[in-house]
């Protein structure tokens, strides 16, 4: 924010959208929370059923981060208005640009709240599992994937997310078969969930010799991580668990040993591949953990009235069903075709994976009732 740009008014228009936001996340309730709550895990045998007190905890998390975060915005916003009026009572530029920057962080921090106040669902809090795959255009179509499962990575290590790779073969000559990773950080899949869908890629092929101009597909599917606290039953005689040699990915040594995992869940034919981790037994976990999620969506997809909560409409890998394109030739573009949010920076989207803005349009799309 430009020092020009303070002034009183625009102060007033911060306080606020605060005050806003305070409402939004009900925060006089979240600090009773905060309180009942840590009184709650402070008793003796709080720890006796571990997993009770694992979700309290996590709840106590969750509403503390809330509280300091509406703290710290209004300390910055009384450090503005404080730096401001001196300013204007001293004539001194440094403390106007002090109060530029402190609006600028605050601005920036009120746009998060805002975002996260917008997940209702306790899943939106937590992990989520993406798959990229790939759809038509043959070799195109792997690079694509290969393409959009780097920007993703780029993307978790902006916003301070850990992403750990569960399987990801390398396709026949170049780019990914599939990409399969689990994200952890705080309101992964909430923000993740804008992600779901096809998407689309024009270019002049790298691997047509006349440079001809080519429209790939590729679709991203994101799930939630199930915590342990929701029961997904799951019979051990309706699996079938195959395991083989890893293939590694992105020039990534090939393990010697048979410690790939692929497990088929016969009755509704769900297959889970997990080859990323050394150990066998390591694969067999994330493998599990996945299958979890896919069968607890497939539940609620049951239900009917929550059909499209989690997953979203069931379209082809092709044309006409794209979220997003991004074009390299004849014009360089991204453009979300949800809710016309475009760019013409298309580095900073697939190299660097600043997404942040189509991500924050697509759930003010979704609040505004445009899903």
């Amino acid at each position: 924010m430009a020092a020009s740009d303070v002034t009183s008014a625009s102060l007033e228009a911060l306080s606020a959208r605060l005050d806003e936001v305070e409402g939004y996340l009900h925060i006089d309730e979240r600090r009773a929370e905060v309180k009942q709550l840590e009184q709650q895990s402070a008793q003796a045998g709080f720890w006796d059923d571990a997993e009770a007190a694992s979700a309290v905890m996590s709840r106590l998390t969750r509403a503390k981060e809330d509280v300091t975060a509406i703290d710290g915005a209004r300390a910055k916003l009384e450090d503005a208005k404080a730096a401001f009026e001196l300013a204007e009572e001293m004539g001194e530029d440094e403390l106007l640009e002090e109060a530029s920057q402190l609006m600028g962080e605050l601005t920036a921090d009120l746009g998060e709240l805002e975002l996260a106040s917008w997940f209702t669902d306790d899943l939106d809090h937590g992990d989520a599992i993406v798959t990229v795959t790939p759809g038509q255009g043959g070799l195109e179509a792997q690079d694509w994937c290969e393409m959009l499962f780097r920007m993703y990575l780029r993307y978790c290590d902006r916003r301070g997310w850990k992403a750990t790779i569960n399987d990801a073969p390398a396709g026949e000559a170049i780019g990914l078969d599939r990409a399969t990773f689990t994200v952890s950080g705080k309101n992964a899949y909430g923000m993740l969930r804008a992600e779901q869908g096809v998407h689309r890629l024009v270019r002049i092929s790298p691997t047509d010799a006349k440079k001809r101009r080519q429209t790939t597909f590729a679709g991203v599917e994101v799930l939630p991580v199930i915590p342990d606290s929701i029961e997904v039953e799951i019979n051990s005689d309706d699996l079938r668990i195959d395991v083989f040699h890893s293939h590694g990915h992105g020039g990534q040594g090939v393990n010697t040993t048979d410690s790939a995992v692929r497990i088929t869940h016969l009755p509704t034919g769900i297959v889970v591949t997990c080859q990323n981790e050394r150990s066998q037994l390591q694969n067999k976990a994330f493998a599990m953990g996945i299958l979890r999620s896919k069968l607890y969506e497939l539940e609620l997809e049951r239900r009917a009235a929550e059909m499209d909560e989690l997953r979203g409409p069931k379209h082809d890998i092709a044309w006409g069903n794209q979220i997003r394109s991004y074009v390299l030739y004849p014009y360089q573009m991204v453009k979300d075709l949800r809710t016309g949010v475009e760019r013409g920076n298309v580095d900073s989207v697939l190299s660097d994976g600043d997404l942040d803005e189509f991500v924050v349009a697509y759930h003010r799309w979704v609040v505004g009732g445009g899903a």
